[in-house]
């Protein structure tokens, strides 16, 4: 039988909320290469979902985890060192900004409450958890990945805070992938196309664009969860030994592309 390149790993996931989320996608190829699989959500709503969503990868670790809040990130880890003596991997994949941020002009939008949550947990979390997590993962030669998205380096019609939120993140990847190198620990990311996620839904007309990424990308398709799952699980495992600080686009060229085939944009 033929062991998958990601056998015995011990992951974390921070993010998944549903079936059809990127952190589904990542859960579901990280599993096929023989990952094994814990899981954080953000309260008790979302429990019950979340256990149903990990038995699906053979995983019993569901652990409640507001990452906004050092407290209950600290209680995490406690609980994953009961049931683990270390981890290979944590993937990030969770962003948030309130909603009222995610329409108009980015400045009539942006607000300072609204800058300081989406860029607490959209950026600020992804340090939060590595350095939760490192106590686990030394001497391991373990990897940490979270989750961009074009908005992070050019403006997207509505994305607004978001943006900035995503650029923080990946320069929050730069600086963990120098600090953390030195012990063996390697720090990338992904930048996905749009993919239609609950949290996508949250975005003013996303519907629209999803087709103009459809038409406009040189695939002439979007990208499904599974694809951004195969790139992390990639990233994540020892076939990416040299690839660190990295931010890797998954979104069929569409970051490629300066002007669309005219007849798109008529």
């Amino acid at each position: 039988m033929t062991m998958g390149f990601l056998a015995g790993k011990k992951i974390l996931i921070a993010g998944l909320i549903s079936n059809k989320s990127i952190a589904a996608g990542i859960a579901e190829a990280m599993h096929r290469e023989g990952a094994e699989l814990a899981f954080t959500y953000q309260s008790d709503k979302f429990e019950e979902r979340v256990k149903d969503l990990a038995a699906q990868w053979d995983s019993k670790i569901t652990i409640a985890c507001d990452l906004s809040n050092d407290e209950q990130i600290a209680h995490a880890f406690e609980t994953l060192k009961s049931k683990w003596d270390h981890i290979d991997v944590v993937v990030h994949s969770v962003a948030f900004a309130p909603a009222d941020q995610l329409t108009g002009p980015y400045h009539e939008a942006v607000n300072r409450h609204g800058f300081q949550i989406a860029h607490d947990v959209s950026s600020y979390s992804f340090a939060a958890l590595a350095k939760a997590a490192l106590p686990m993962m030394q001497g391991r030669k373990g990897a940490l990945l979270s989750l961009s998205y074009l908005g992070a380096n050019k403006t997207v019609p509505n994305y607004n805070v978001m943006g900035l939120a995503k650029a923080s993140l990946e320069a929050n990847i730069r600086y963990l992938a120098a600090s953390l190198g030195p012990l063996g620990i390697r720090v990338n990311g992904i930048s996905a196309g749009p993919i239609k996620t609950l949290a996508a839904s949250g975005i003013k007309s996303f519907k629209k664009m999803l087709s103009y990424n459809e038409n406009t990308a040189p695939l002439r398709r979007n990208i499904e969860a599974i694809e951004v799952g195969n790139a992390a699980a990639f990233l994540c495992s020892d076939l990416a030994s040299a690839i660190t600080g990295e931010i890797m686009n998954v979104d069929a060229g569409f970051n490629t592309v300066a002007m669309p085939e005219l007849d798109v944009v008529e």
